[in-house]
């Protein structure tokens, strides 16, 4: 499986702290690109893609009973999880961070649309309550 260096390499100079000024409501209005086939809140299940709630420092492909693509099986092998600069590189191209994934979106190319979506989906625990200020939930292994 190839990952293409450009993507990789973009994920390890993002800086966090830019990152980190997305405004949730702003993401909430960029994640309608993301809601035919992404679901978030307490009702939300699996459409044509897996539900996003405690995306932000999920471990990669972990949601029980979905059917990822063996590419990003193997790209999470390991551990990795979905940070912000992992997710922030992923967002801008989907089909060519994770080559042979199934999300066939051509990507979000304004970084400051892709900083508001994850500060929104920041906004959603585990089950899919909205989150209380603080760092995201850890995964127990």
């Amino acid at each position: 499986m190839k990952y293409t260096v450009p993507a990789l390499i973009l994920s390890v100079l993002i800086p966090a702290p830019a990152l980190a000024d997305g405004d949730p409501a702003k993401g909430k209005r960029v994640f309608n690109k993301c809601a035919i086939c992404h679901a978030v809140g307490p009702d939300a299940n699996a459409k044509v893609g897996v539900e996003l709630n405690g995306v932000v420092g999920r471990p990669i492909a972990s949601v029980e009973g979905f059917d990822y693509s063996p590419a990003l099986q193997a790209f999470g092998a390991g551990g990795k999880v979905w940070d912000e600069a992992t997710l922030s590189a992923y967002l801008a191209d989907p089909m060519k961070f994770i080559d042979k994934g199934k999300m066939a979106f051509v990507g979000i190319k304004k970084q400051n649309e892709i900083d508001h979506l994850i500060a929104y989906l920041k906004t959603f625990d585990l089950d899919g309550s909205l989150r209380q200020s603080g760092p995201a939930p850890q995964i127990a292994d």
